[in-house]
C-alpha cells in the first residue's frame, strides 16, 4: 500500500478538495476526512440551511402579496421540509468520495496527527507526504457556562426531525438570525439572547437594526444585553438564566456564539506549526510557519469571511503554488456575503462602516428604493440599497443592500465594482427589462 504522496490534503471539505483536484493533475495526493466527506458546507451547514430557506422565501413572498391578488398562505411542514433536505444531504459523502476516487486521488477515514515532520498517522497507519494543506475548517463553539452540554448547536437544528415550540438562540451572529428566521416561520416561538444590543456587527447597522424590527414582526424576541451563565433542565423544559435575574425556559436552546478552528487533535507542535487566536497562522501565500505545511480555509487566522467560496479559492492557489504555476502572494477578489434573513442584507466592496470613517475619501448614496418598480411589483415592503463611490475617481467601491433580493442585487454590483463600470457603460447596456439588472444604473 502506498504510503508516501507528493502532498496530503487534511480535510475533505470546499477547500481541501478544490486543492485535491487541482494537484491530482500533476502529482500523487492524498485526501484525509474524519467527518463527513464534502465538509460542512452541503452536510450540515449553507446547502441545508438554504434549502430550509427555500420555503421561507415562498411563505414571505406570498405575505406580501396577500393584498394584491393572492388569497390564501401556505405554512411549513417541518418533517417534510426536513425530508427535502435529506434528499440532497444523505447523498453529499459518497458522492465526494466516489468523485475523488474517480479522479485518481486516494483517501481515507480517520483522524489524522502529527508525528513528526513530513509524517502524519491516521488510525495506526503512518503516511509521509513532501507538503501538507490543512483544511479541517470550524466546529461550533459552546459557551463555557454550567449546563453547556445540554445546548444544541447549529448542526443539530439543520437536522432536526421535529421542529421545537418554543427555541433559545445564544448569539445573534449570522447563523442565529438565519436559524431564527426559519424556526419563526415554521411556527417556533424564538427567543434571541445578545450580550449587547447589535446584531450582525459586520454588517450596516441601519440596515440590521431594520431587520430587528422585521423579525420582530415575525414573532421573534429579542433579549439584548443578556448573558446566560447557566442552563439547566426541569420537567419544563430547559432552564436559561443569570444572576441578573434573567430567566427563560424553553424546548431546545441552540448556542450560536462563531465557531473555532478544528486543529485539537492535529498535534501541531511536532511540525511545529503556530496557532494564533483564530486558528492556524500563515504568511501571504498561506504557508504556516513550517514552510511545508499549508493551511486553507475556515481553520486559518485570517481576516476574510468563513466562507466555502473563498476556502475554495484558497485551495485552488495552494495547489498553484506547489505545482509553481503561480508565486505571487495571494490577492483575494471581492467577496460579497449574505445573511438569509426576511429580508437579506448583501454586502461587497468598502463596506459602509468604512465609507461612513472616511468622508473626505468616500461618498456613500443611500436609496430607498421600496417604490422602484423592481421592489414594487414584489410589494417589498422595505428597500434599502446603499452604493459608495471614491470621491477622487468617481468609481463605485462597495455597496450594500437590504432587501428580498438583495443575493441576486450585490451579485450584479459585485463584477461592476470589480470592473470600474461606469454610469455610461451601464446606460449604453441591455438587459432584460424590467428586472434588477436593468435598474443598475440608477444605483449610481
Amino acid at each position: 500500500m502506498k504510503t508516501h504522496f507528493d502532498t496530503i490534503v487534511i480535510g475533505g471539505g470546499p477547500g481541501g478538495l478544490a486543492a485535491a483536484y487541482r494537484l491530482a493533475e500533476q502529482q500523487s495526493v492524498l485526501v484525509v476526512e474524519n467527518d463527513l466527506w464534502g465538509g460542512t458546507c452541503p452536510n450540515r451547514g449553507c446547502d441545508p440551511k438554504k434549502m430550509l430557506y427555500s420555503a421561507v422565501e415562498a411563505i414571505d413572498h406570498q405575505h406580501t402579496l396577500q393584498s394584491s391578488g393572492l388569497v390564501g398562505t401556505s405554512y411549513i411542514n417541518w418533517p417534510q421540509l426536513m425530508a427535502f433536505k435529506r434528499q440532497y444531504t444523505t447523498q453529499i459523502p459518497d458522492g465526494t468520495l466516489n468523485g475523488l476516487q474517480s479522479a485518481g486521488i486516494r483517501t481515507v477515514t480517520g483522524t489524522a496527527h502529527f508525528i513528526a515532520d513530513h509524517h502524519l498517522r491516521v488510525g495506526e497507519t503512518d503516511y509521509t507526504a513532501d507538503h501538507f494543506i490543512i483544511a479541517t475548517g470550524q466546529t461550533p463553539t459552546l459557551p463555557a457556562i454550567e449546563g453547556r452540554d445540554l445546548l444544541q448547536t447549529s448542526n443539530q437544528f439543520l437536522d432536526l426531525d421535529h421542529l421545537p415550540a418554543k427555541i433559545a438562540f445564544i448569539g445573534a451572529g449570522y447563523i442565529a438570525i438565519e436559524l431564527a428566521n426559519i424556526a419563526a416561520t415554521a411556527g417556533a416561538e424564538v427567543h434571541i439572547i445578545q450580550h449587547n444590543k447589535r446584531i450582525l456587527r459586520d454588517f450596516p447597522e441601519a440596515m440590521t437594526t431594520e431587520l430587528i424590527t422585521s423579525l420582530e414582526n415575525k414573532g421573534v424576541q429579542f433579549h439584548f444585553e443578556t448573558t446566560v451563565t447557566k442552563v439547566h433542565e426541569t420537567t419544563k423544559g430547559l432552564v436559561l438564566n443569570n444572576a441578573e435575574g434573567f430567566t427563560l425556559t424553553v424546548d431546545a436552546a441552540f448556542a450560536a456564539l462563531g465557531r473555532h478552528a478544528n486543529i485539537d487533535q492535529l498535534n501541531l507542535p511536532a511540525v511545529d506549526v503556530a496557532i494564533g487566536h483564530h486558528g492556524i497562522q500563515v504568511d501571504d501565500h498561506l504557508v504556516s510557519s513550517n514552510p511545508r505545511v499549508y493551511a486553507i480555509g475556515d481553520v486559518v487566522d485570517r481576516p476574510q469571511p468563513k466562507l466555502t467560496p473563498v476556502a475554495g479559492f484558497e485551495g485552488r492557489y495552494v495547489a498553484n503554488q506547489l505545482l509553481q504555476t503561480n508565486s505571487d502572494p495571494i490577492a483575494y477578489p471581492l467577496i460579497p456575503h449574505t445573511v438569509y434573513a426576511s429580508p437579506q442584507i448583501s454586502q461587497a466592496g468598502v463596506s459602509v462602516q468604512t465609507a461612513q470613517e472616511n468622508p473626505d475619501q468616500y461618498r456613500l448614496n443611500q436609496q430607498t428604493t421600496t417604490n422602484w418598480y423592481t421592489f414594487n411589483r414584489i410589494k417589498e415592503p422595505n428597500a434599502i440599497v446603499t452604493t459608495i463611490f471614491d470621491r477622487q475617481t468617481n468609481q463605485l467601491v462597495g455597496a450594500a443592500a437590504y432587501t428580498t433580493i438583495a443575493e441576486e442585487l450585490i451579485n450584479y454590483l459585485t463584477p461592476l465594482i470589480k470592473n470600474h463600470t461606469t454610469a455610461a457603460e451601464l446606460t449604453d447596456t441591455i438587459y432584460n427589462y424590467p428586472s434588477p439588472a436593468s435598474d443598475l444604473k440608477y444605483y449610481y
